[in-house]
C-alpha cells in the first residue's frame, strides 16, 4: 500500500491536536460512508473501485483494442476532470520525454489531449503533428455544449471526416457522455457513434475511474485491470479508524495545519512522471474546498527543478505554506554517475552511485532545510509507478479530499464559483 508519514510535521503538531480531530474526522467518516453528509447525490465515486458496470468495462477495453488497431493517434477531447485524470494517469505510468525519440520503432501510439484551451496554436500544431497518420477521437463531455472542448471537438470531427468520409469516421468517434440526454448524446445517437456513460452520480474531478479515464487510458496500453485493482484494495484499507488509516490522516494533519495559519498547500514531487497527478490534485482540492471564503490554497512544484525558482519563497517567504511530497519509492530504471578523468565539476565523490539516491539525498535535505525554516512536511510514499498504486492513489486523494470537505464544513461536491467566468464570456462572445 501507499503508505503515509507526518513525523516530520509534528514539529508544529502536538499530540493533542490530533486526539481532539479525531472524533471530527469520525464524524465526517460516517457522513460520508451513510450518504448522510453535504453532496449524497454526488457519491457514485466512492464504491466505484468495487461497483462498476461490467458491461460497460468489457466494451471499454474492447473499444480501446480497436481504437489501438485501426489508429496511431487518439485525438483526447476534454477539458477539467474530462482530461486531467487520463493525463495523469498517462504520464505517471508512460512518462513522455522533453523530445520524444521514436526511432528504431516501427508504430508508436500516441495519445493526445485537446480541448483544454482555446489555442488557435496549439491546435493547430496538434493537427500537424498528427499529419498523415490515422486517428480517432474521443471526446468526453457530460453536456456536449462546454465550450472549449465543443470547438475542439468541431475541429478534429470535420478533420475525421475530410479524410475518411462521413459514415467511416464515425466509427472511429466515441463519445463519453451523459447515459440519457445532452447536446453530445443526442449527436453520438443520431450520427452513430460509440457511446460510454458519465454515471451522474459522479462528478467530473472524481471520475478518473469510470469512462473518462479508463478509455484513454486502456488506449494507451495501460493495465486498467491493475488500476482498478489497486483502487478497490485502497477503498478496504480506508474504512479504518484514523490511527490506522493513511487516507484519514492526510485529511486531519492538513485540517489541522491549516488551522494553525499555514492556508496554502504544495505538492511537491522529485519525479516528472508526478506533474500531472498534481495538476489533477489541484482540480480536485481547488473545486472542492474552495468556497464560502474557506479552504486551503493547493499549489505544486516540481523539484529540483523549482528549487531553482520557487525555493527562496518556500525558504524565507510568509509562513503560510506546508508541503505535501509525493516520493516513489523504487524507480523503474538505474542510471549510475559516470566518473570524469579530470573532475572539473567536482562531482567524482558521486561516481558510481545512482541517480536515484543522489535524488533522494536532494528530497532529504530539502525537507530539513524547509522544516527547519519553519514548512510543515507531511510525505505520501507510493511503492512503485505502476498502474496499482496508481489506482490506491487517485482513490487516497478522493476520499481524503472528500473527508477534509467536511471537516472543512463545506459541500466538498458541487462547484457554485466555476459559473461566474462562463456568464461573462458568453455575454462577451455575444451569446
Amino acid at each position: 500500500m501507499i503508505s503515509f508519514d507526518y513525523t516530520p510535521a509534528l514539529k508544529f503538531i502536538s499530540s493533542e491536536e490530533i486526539a481532539a480531530i479525531e472524533p471530527q474526522v469520525a464524524t465526517a467518516a460516517k457522513l460520508l460512508e451513510s450518504h448522510t453528509g453535504a453532496g449524497p447525490e454526488w457519491l457514485g465515486w466512492l464504491d466505484l473501485p468495487t461497483k462498476y458496470d461490467r458491461a460497460e468495462y468489457k466494451r471499454i477495453k474492447a473499444a480501446a483494442k480497436r481504437i489501438r488497431k485501426q489508429s496511431e493517434v487518439l485525438v483526447v477531447v476534454g477539458i477539467g476532470g474530462s482530461y486531467l485524470g487520463g493525463k495523469a494517469g498517462l504520464e505517471f505510468c508512460m512518462p513522455t520525454p522533453a523530445l520524444p525519440i521514436r526511432g528504431g520503432r516501427k508504430k508508436h501510439f500516441d495519445v493526445v489531449f485537446t480541448g483544454t484551451n482555446l489555442s488557435a496554436d496549439y491546435h493547430a500544431q496538434v493537427i500537424e503533428a498528427i499529419g498523415e497518420r490515422d486517428f480517432s477521437v474521443n471526446v468526453i463531455s457530460k453536456s456536449g455544449t462546454t465550450t472549449e472542448p465543443a470547438i475542439a471537438f468541431r475541429i478534429f470531427k470535420q478533420k475525421l471526416e475530410e479524410k475518411y468520409g462521413k459514415a467511416s469516421a464515425a466509427h472511429r468517434i466515441y463519445a463519453t457522455t451523459d447515459k440519457a440526454r445532452g447536446a453530445l448524446k443526442i449527436l453520438a445517437d443520431r450520427e452513430g457513434y460509440e457511446t460510454f456513460v458519465v454515471p451522474d452520480d459522479v462528478g467530473g474531478r472524481f471520475s478518473v475511474l469510470t469512462a473518462v479515464g479508463l478509455l484513454p487510458l486502456a488506449a494507451a496500453g495501460i493495465d486498467v485491470d491493475a488500476l482498478l485493482r489497486g483502487a478497490a484494495d485502497a477503498r478496504l484499507a480506508y474504512k479504518k479508524p484514523l490511527a490506522e488509516n493513511a487516507c484519514y490522516q492526510y485529511a486531519a494533519l492538513r485540517n489541522i495545519l491549516r488551522n494553525k495559519g499555514k492556508e496554502i498547500e504544495i505538492l511537491a514531487n522529485y519525479e516528472p512522471r508526478c506533474h500531472y497527478i498534481a495538476e489533477w490534485w489541484k482540480q480536485l482540492y481547488g473545486e472542492s474546498e474552495g468556497k464560502d471564503g474557506k479552504g486551503i490554497f493547493p499549489a505544486s512544484v516540481s523539484f529540483t527543478a523549482d528549487l531553482h525558482s520557487m525555493g527562496q519563497y518556500i525558504q524565507d517567504g510568509r509562513r503560510i505554506v506546508f508541503e505535501t511530497v509525493l516520493e516513489i519509492e523504487r524507480p523503474q530504471m538505474e542510471l549510475l554517475v559516470p566518473k570524469a578523468e579530470d573532475d572539473l565539476d567536482g562531482l567524482n565523490y558521486l561516481a558510481g552511485k545512482s541517480l536515484d539516491y543522489v535524488n533522494k539525498k536532494a528530497a532529504e535535505g530539502t525537507r530539513m532545510a524547509h522544516i527547519d525554516g519553519g514548512v510543515p512536511n507531511l510525505t505520501i510514499s507510493i511503492p512503485e509507478a505502476t498502474p496499482y498504486y496508481l489506482g490506491q492513489l487517485f482513490f487516497f486523494f478522493e476520499k481524503a479530499c472528500a473527508i477534509s470537505g467536511y471537516l472543512l464544513g463545506v459541500n466538498p461536491f458541487d462547484q457554485p464559483g466555476v459559473e461566474a467566468y462562463k456568464k461573462n464570456m458568453f455575454r462577451l462572445l455575444g451569446k
